[in-house]
């Protein structure tokens, strides 16, 4: 953890904007790790079922720590200056749309004490886009996580102020996250973009009938996403490469490398393709609505989190 910064969640005032699916989970994570943390919505509907939303993460945070319970304690705000109110990190998850973050920054700006964070959950947009909204741009970063972020240990972000940078990587670190850094504002983060690219390429497969959907998803599942649990793409290619590494790979394989990506496909959502994958999927799930397989989804997480300890 970087040095002069905060080494624990316990030390932080956390307000979370937005007490949607993914504002309810960062507010179960930071309070199972200690932190206070303060819930604001403009939604009174939102805050009202906010503990309810929270009480799945917080039991299923309980069982990968071997049954430690919460320490840290939430409030739900009415009023955004409430919650804001001597925040360490304020964690923004308001909807994908500039106009609104814009709108929202505008309110918070005034309240943030010195040297705050405001940490954009943002998954579609971009910092550059959401900093016109500020009069000071560098308390903004954007943090995005992994849906669910109580689960999924990824953070990504990016900004332009070293210390707030540190002290967000810092805080993330305290309460179980891997912060990764963007060294340039990007769409799609980092982990988007990969998984934007590997899925245009497993919808085009689908499109020139080349597998279904089902055997798509066996073959990633069974296959190299049980290798990418472990180990990057980088670093899997230079396991290829057997002694010589990553440049024996390139010497003698780079060239067939090559040869594939010149067939990869990039696809056209067309009705008759979209009709296909939802067809597909849904006779993948055989059934199981969408509770269901978030539940079961959560489940093998969870295993696979306990298998990595």
């Amino acid at each position: 953890m970087p040095r002069g910064v905060m080494q624990s969640v316990e030390d932080c005032q956390i307000a979370i904007l937005g007490a949607g699916l993914i504002g309810a989970s960062w507010a179960a994570l930071f309070v199972h790790h200690g932190a206070s943390v303060r819930v604001w919505d403009p939604s009174a509907e939102a805050l009202q079922d906010l503990e309810g939303r929270m009480a799945g993460p917080l039991a299923q945070l309980c069982d990968l720590s071997s049954g430690a319970a919460a320490t840290g304690r939430v409030s739900q705000c009415n009023a955004l200056e409430e919650a804001i109110a001597d925040a360490d990190l304020i964690q923004e998850n308001a909807p994908e749309n500039v106009a609104l973050k814009h709108e929202l920054y505008a309110r918070v700006e005034p309240l943030l004490k010195p040297g705050a964070i405001l940490a954009s959950s943002t998954s579609a947009l971009t910092w550059s886009e959401l900093a016109p909204g500020l009069a000071q741009p560098d308390c903004l970063i954007t943090a995005h996580p992994f849906n669910p972020p109580h689960l999924v240990p990824l953070v990504e972000i990016y900004g332009r102020d070293a210390a707030r940078l540190e002290r967000a990587e810092a805080i993330y670190s305290a309460a179980g996250r891997v912060p990764v850094r963007l060294k340039k504002d990007a769409t799609g983060h980092i982990a988007n973009r990969l998984a934007s690219a590997l899925w245009r390429e497993a919808v085009h497969m689908v499109a020139e009938d080349i597998a279904d959907v089902a055997a798509i998803d066996a073959a990633l599942v069974h296959g190299p996403g049980l290798r990418w649990s472990t180990i990057g793409a980088h670093l899997a290619y230079h396991l290829g490469g057997g002694d010589a590494g990553m440049a024996g790979y390139l010497a003698h394989l780079g060239p067939s490398q090559e040869r594939r990506w010149a067939t990869l496909g990039n696809p056209t959502l067309t009705p008759e393709l979209c009709a296909a994958l939802v067809d597909g999927v849904l006779t993948e799930a055989y059934g199981r609505d969408i509770k269901t397989l978030e539940r079961q989804r959560d489940d093998a997480l969870i295993a696979a989190l306990k298998a990595r300890k």
